[in-house]
């Protein structure tokens, strides 16, 4: 299953666990397709948060120095960078 979920796009893996939640959510289920859900959804996840690790490491924005000249700045060396701060996480 795991190998299955790590071909999925951010997005598509999102819309899954979102549609996994509404689901639990809801109730009605039987314990044994509960658990069911709920490990996809821990492995939906997993996914999501690696994708998210990954996308931060390539973050970085584009920025001029003072001689006018483009630079790359890792978006961990601007102000405020890591303060929780943007995304709501």
């Amino acid at each position: 299953m795991a190998e299955e979920y790590s071909k999925l796009s951010f997005e598509d893996a999102i819309a899954r666990l979102e549609a996994v939640v509404r689901e639990l959510e809801g109730g009605g289920l039987s314990l044994e397709k509960a658990l069911e859900l709920f490990a996809e959804g821990i492995e939906l996840s997993r996914v999501c948060s690696k994708n998210l690790a990954a996308a931060e490491q390539r973050i970085a924005i584009l920025t001029r120095d003072e001689g006018g000249a483009a630079v790359l700045k890792e978006i961990d060396s601007l102000p405020g960078a890591g303060e929780g701060k943007g995304c709501g996480f």
